[in-house]
């Protein structure tokens, strides 16, 4: 077991144990440390952004993506939402999960923290308030591309991305690849463990550029150290209304280098934001 050093000091202890982060005698093992820590270095790229997002209004909306047992709400509405007029979403496509963390919700008393049983496609219809910030953690394969989809379509100022399982591209790479290898590029994703890395790697290379294509400032980084998760790219979006000019010429460059052209549709959108 390890000791307590590295929980933040206004965090409530009581929280960490009903999330089974802290045993019942307050301790932490591993695993739940590596947990804990990768959350709490997301806060620490968060909690600027809101202390941004407070001073322009009062009253301010996260919607968490793909939320799960929502770690990462929790921790967020402990540390700083719930000493402000703001309010946290959480969704996912789980009923049994959402149930829990709403039973959670009404037990630690946090008012403004509310859960919808819904996939990330369709939950913008049940979301009707300005939204400030996307959060997306983990969020499996595309669904981490229908939270951009959202964070556009509910003109989000900021969107914060920890891409998982990028498989779809893998999976195109894959059934192109007789083709692709004409190209001595194609060296690149012959072998099959390399084949996953390419697609991962080129899946959010194509955010990247949307997101830069409708006016987002992107910043990418390490979430935490590769010995803690190897889902560790950190995609951070700020709206600024500067659209890059050449990102989607790029990204149509690249979808026809690498075969890709049946994903063309993931990155249109139209919309003025």
């Amino acid at each position: 077991m390890q000791k307590l050093e590295d929980i933040k000091p206004q965090q409530s202890i009581e929280l960490l144990k009903l999330l089974h982060i802290l045993t019942r005698d307050g301790k932490i093992n591993q695993d739940s440390r590596r947990k804990l820590k990768q959350v709490y270095h997301l806060y620490n790229f968060v909690e600027p952004i809101l202390e941004t997002i407070k001073k322009e209004k009062e009253k301010f909306l996260i919607v968490d993506h793909g939320c799960g047992k929502s770690y990462l709400g929790f921790i967020l509405y402990d540390l700083f939402i719930k000493n402000t007029l703001g309010s946290l979403t959480g969704i996912d496509s789980r009923n049994e999960l959402v149930e829990n963390t709403k039973n959670l919700a009404r037990e630690l008393k946090f008012e403004r923290m509310t859960f919808i049983n819904s996939d990330i496609a369709n939950s913008k219809e049940l979301i009707l308030n300005d939204v400030d910030m996307v959060t997306a953690l983990h969020a499996c394969d595309t669904a981490t591309d229908d939270a951009i989809h959202f964070g556009l379509e509910r003109k989000a100022k900021y969107m914060l991305l920890v891409p998982c399982c990028q498989a779809e591209v893998a999976k195109c790479l894959k059934s192109n690849k007789a083709q692709s290898l004409k190209k001595p590029l194609a060296e690149l994703w012959r072998h099959g463990i390399h084949t996953v890395e390419m697609g991962s790697h080129l899946t959010n290379v194509l955010r990247c550029l949307f997101l830069e294509s409708q006016g987002y400032k992107v910043t990418v980084t390490e979430l935490v150290g590769w010995e803690h998760s190897m889902k560790n790219e950190l995609i951070i979006a700020e709206y600024i209304g500067v659209k890059k000019g050449n990102a989607i010429k790029r990204i149509d460059n690249i979808l026809e280098e690498f075969n890709l052209q049946t994903l063309k549709s993931r990155f249109d959108f139209n919309q003025e934001i």
